[in-house]
């Protein structure tokens, strides 16, 4: 794979090439502007299925954005309680060490493979966190992991996803910050992962961290919706921390071809049907996405590409995760890295977060 050096100039007026790449905090890995997010293409049965996928679609959707020049995948032991590594595993089985992409997963969320729509426990516990780490390499194929990521805080307690956007309340058995996080320095000192990082804590959990072992890079999910994540990012940027952000099109919402008939039509099987972005904030979401296509439209690119920009555009992001089941969708999202949004857009799109009363947090930074 051909990689450029050029770290990205966030506020530079000039074009660049789609795959240009960023540097991710001081891990010493260059890394595209948008990565390939795994969750969507984790198969059906399980608490926060998409749907059903088609596994061969799904690996030629991971091929095809390695080939057309990404160089990382962003998954995690819980998504499809291990099968979405497993796909990832056999789609970079076809690359060289030379040409294989940056593989980042998480650890913390443990599903129940005989009840698999339970709700999974946040646990840090250094038993099994070793036990997934060993299961997560296993499965990916691969002798180390590039980034390996706290997927969310130990609580001991079931997860929900949408009304666990915190700390959330702690089981007597949980295990503390400052263990588990001590317990992934170590992971990082025995050669197991490359660097280590924080998906989903706040500044207060991260700079707790910070001062046991440098907080390498953070994921918190990040969208002109849901823009809560703000605080997260200015600390990153204040800590030389590296950030690639989740969901920056709203887990549709922000592709310009969502609709309230396809939101009415989500399958039973698809988290999404129950989730207030897709029902009482639908209509606002909906609204800030049509506002987007005039942005789109003077760049010559898509709605999505333009809602993709619009968190790369923000100080401090590094990469943007963009998932897809299909080779076409990837197609969709390739060329947001090089869409300079102007300060008239950002403006534009600011005034659209605030008129429509989309989501919640800063509409600037």
């Amino acid at each position: 794979m051909v990689m450029t050096n050029e770290t990205v100039n966030q506020t530079a007026d000039t074009t660049v090439s789609p795959l240009d790449t960023a540097r991710l905090g001081d891990t010493g890995m260059e890394i595209t502007r948008v990565g390939f997010g795994s969750w969507a293409a984790s198969g059906s049965g399980w608490t926060y299925s998409w749907g059903a996928t088609d596994d061969a679609e799904s690996i030629a959707a991971i091929r095809h954005a390695v080939d057309s020049g990404v160089n990382w995948i962003d998954t995690a032991a819980y998504y499809g309680l291990g099968y979405s590594e497993t796909l990832v595993g056999k789609a970079v089985a076809a690359y060289s060490d030379a040409d294989r992409p940056y593989i980042f997963t998480k650890v913390g969320l443990v599903g129940d493979p005989e009840h698999p729509n339970r709700p999974p426990i946040r646990t840090m516990n250094p038993a099994s966190v070793r036990r997934e780490l060993e299961d997560s390499l296993r499965r990916l194929n691969v002798e180390r992991i590039d980034l390996y990521q706290v997927h969310w805080p130990d609580t001991g307690e079931e997860f929900v996803y949408g009304a666990d956007e915190g700390d959330g309340p702690a089981s007597p058995n949980h295990t503390p910050l400052e263990e588990y996080w001590q317990l992934m320095a170590d992971l990082k000192a025995e050669g197991k992962v490359r660097a280590i990082a924080l998906s989903n804590h706040g500044p207060e959990l991260m700079s707790v961290a910070e001062r046991i072992a440098h907080v390498e890079a953070i994921q918190p999910p990040f969208s002109a919706i849901n823009r809560s994540a703000a605080a997260d990012i200015a600390w990153a940027h204040e800590h030389g921390t590296g950030v690639i952000v989740y969901s920056p099109l709203q887990s549709g919402l922000l592709t310009g071809t969502f609709s309230a008939e396809r939101a009415a039509n989500l399958s039973e099987g698809d988290w999404r049907s129950s989730s207030p972005d897709f029902t009482t904030g639908l209509a606002a979401n909906l609204r800030l996405a049509e506002a987007l296509r005039p942005v789109a439209a003077r760049h010559g690119v898509s709605v999505a590409e333009v809602a993709i920009a619009w968190t790369l555009a923000w100080p401090g992001v590094t990469g943007a995760i963009v998932g897809a089941r299909k080779p076409a969708q990837v197609d969709g999202w390739l060329r947001a890295g090089a869409v300079r949004l102007t300060p008239q857009d950002l403006a534009e799109i600011a005034a659209a977060i605030r008129g429509t009363g989309a989501g919640a947090g800063p509409a600037t930074a």
